[in-house]
């Protein structure tokens, strides 16, 4: 079960989120609503995964995903935008972002996203 932390500024998509990825069984581990958040709630928890939204106040989602990256390079980062925003989208994915998924969200789409890249960037555990 792979470990997910949930960034959103929005309530109702941290929710829609949350019971797309419960009922395809991974484990949400914690929630963020701006980068501050989000970089401390990694950190904190160490997640497999993380949604990132793009538009957030305090801090947005590019400048939590080179925060994040530059903690750890290795991070397994799902952008999170609306239409129209291609080059947030372009420039998060040279930031380091594995992929992006566009809002409104289809459920299949996060799951395959979210799945595709959790087992495409698994980490080793140390014995």
């Amino acid at each position: 079960m792979f470990k997910v932390l949930i960034v959103d500024d929005a309530k109702y998509m941290r929710e829609v989120l949350k019971n797309v990825l419960t009922q395809a069984e991974f484990e949400i581990i914690g929630e963020a609503e701006d980068g501050i958040q989000a970089l401390e709630k990694y950190k904190e928890l160490h997640p497999d995964i993380v949604t990132m939204d793009i538009s957030m106040p305090n801090k947005d989602g590019i400048e939590a995903l080179k925060d994040i990256i530059a903690y750890d390079p290795n991070a397994n980062v799902v952008m999170c935008s609306a239409a129209g925003q291609q080059n947030l989208i372009l420039e998060s994915l040279k930031i380091g972002a594995k992929d992006f998924i566009t809002k409104p969200f289809q459920p299949i789409t996060i799951i395959d996203s979210l799945s595709k890249n959790a087992f495409n960037n698994m980490r080793v555990q140390p014995a």
